[in-house]
């Protein structure tokens, strides 16, 4: 994904290659303009100079990594957000009017939520499609069944392999955004996606840690 975005940053920005590195290689974003140097930068890019529309791209840079973090909670990855708020500050600034008495930071953060906001009902819409080739459960020999495989079958078979399909999705939406350790005992006691269930005595074998230890990890992932 990442590389599209890019992409789709340098077209919008010609010529300003130096703010991948901030996106994809850095936690330092630079500090902000005073409003001084802001009402001046923006004037200058009134009057089409490139350099000072750079200037404001990268030293608002720090208000899209303050908003990314209000979307901690979605699982998605965090330099990707911030690429996708990016094009969002970008725009904003593309489309700035000091003259409609709005703070430029001000329309910047709604124009940066907004684009990681359509960024994510996008994903949401596509993850919510359901192709022919999907695996949506398995036959009682354990073979994958895909939905192609059920269309001769049963509507309110077809539905409940569908609603199984839709609620282990969720499921493993939920678990990846737990921490590395409470994701890997509930994968290892629960088989999850597709191994044999393992007891906690077996897991803190295999993790090098105490039974007890497993069932507190295991209690709170729940």
């Amino acid at each position: 994904m990442l590389p599209a975005l890019v992409v789709a940053l340098v077209s919008l920005l010609p010529g300003f290659i130096l703010l991948i590195s901030y996106i994809t290689n850095s936690n330092a974003f630079p500090l902000p303009l005073s409003e001084e140097e802001e009402d001046r930068y923006i004037q200058a890019m009134e009057n089409g100079d490139e350099l000072a529309r750079n200037i404001l791209v990268e030293r608002n840079l720090r208000l899209v990594a303050h908003i990314v973090k209000k979307f901690d909670n979605t699982g998605e990855d965090v330099d990707d957000l911030i690429s996708i708020g990016t094009i969002g500050l970008i725009k904003a600034i593309n489309t700035y009017n000091r003259h409609q008495g709005t703070r430029l930071a001000t329309y910047a953060a709604r124009c940066i939520e907004n684009e990681i906001l359509m960024h994510l009902r996008s994903l949401k819409r596509s993850r919510a499609e359901v192709s022919l080739y999907d695996p949506i459960g398995v036959d009682k020999e354990g073979n994958e069944i895909i939905l192609l495989d059920v269309l001769g079958t049963s509507p309110d078979e077809v539905a409940d392999l569908i609603e199984n399909h839709f609620e282990k999705e969720k499921l493993y939406e939920k678990i990846r955004r737990l921490g590395r350790r409470e994701r890997k005992v509930l994968e290892l006691r629960y088989g999850l996606p597709h191994g044999g269930k393992k007891t906690q005595r077996e897991i803190a074998r295999i993790l090098g840690i105490s039974r007890s230890y497993v069932s507190r990890i295991e209690k709170r992932a729940i």
